[in-house]
């Protein structure tokens, strides 16, 4: 089957994504990299936030999901949650790439001006740059419902790393539009 260009451009960032992950969790104790952190702007390039740290979220999130929520519950011993959920992260779980919807997660604070900046906004463009890589995304902007899989999923994977993130933390999604997508190589 022959794929588009979008299909492509998507496949290829997300594959990227998911080694600069294994990475992370392998080798930085789960450490955001800077391939991680998107540079955050409107589509006019004005800045709204110098860094992101973004989450990407399983296509069938709930068994991961139930074993993060699991690890953050199960000890009030935040460093032993996040060693058991770095074995769970750094094995299989970013292996496969075609698992991962391209609606990327971020988490804010209930209060955040980074946040209602976007929301507001309504699309943002999201700069990823790492390994002589780079990726210009053009997303549609939204706050995930709190019944929703992949705000649930987002929660306990940042959870992990904040344990003093609240539940009414708000969970905003990034949806590319790959048609206007750039990507420096291109695949």
């Amino acid at each position: 089957m022959n794929q588009t260009g979008e299909q492509r451009l998507k496949a290829y960032f997300l594959g990227w994504q998911c080694r600069i992950r294994q990475i992370a969790v392998r080798q930085l104790s789960g450490m955001p990299m800077p391939g991680m952190q998107p540079r955050v702007s409107t589509k006019q390039e004005e800045l709204i936030a110098a860094a992101m740290v973004s989450l990407l979220v399983p296509l069938e999130p709930a068994e991961s999901t139930a074993y993060l929520k699991f690890q953050v519950q199960r000890t009030n011993e935040p460093e032993e949650a996040r060693e058991a959920a770095l074995k769970y992260l750094g094995s299989d779980y970013f292996q496969l790439p075609e698992n991962f919807s391209d609606e990327i997660t971020a988490v804010f604070s209930a209060v955040s001006p980074v946040a209602e900046a976007l929301l507001k906004a309504r699309e943002a463009l999201l700069d990823f740059d790492q390994y002589a890589q780079r990726f210009r995304l053009i997303c549609r902007v939204r706050r995930l419902r709190t019944e929703e899989p992949a705000r649930e999923s987002s929660f306990w994977q940042a959870r992990l790393f904040n344990p003093n993130l609240p539940k009414d933390a708000a969970v905003l999604g990034f949806k590319p539009d790959w048609k206007r997508a750039q990507a420096e190589p291109t695949p």
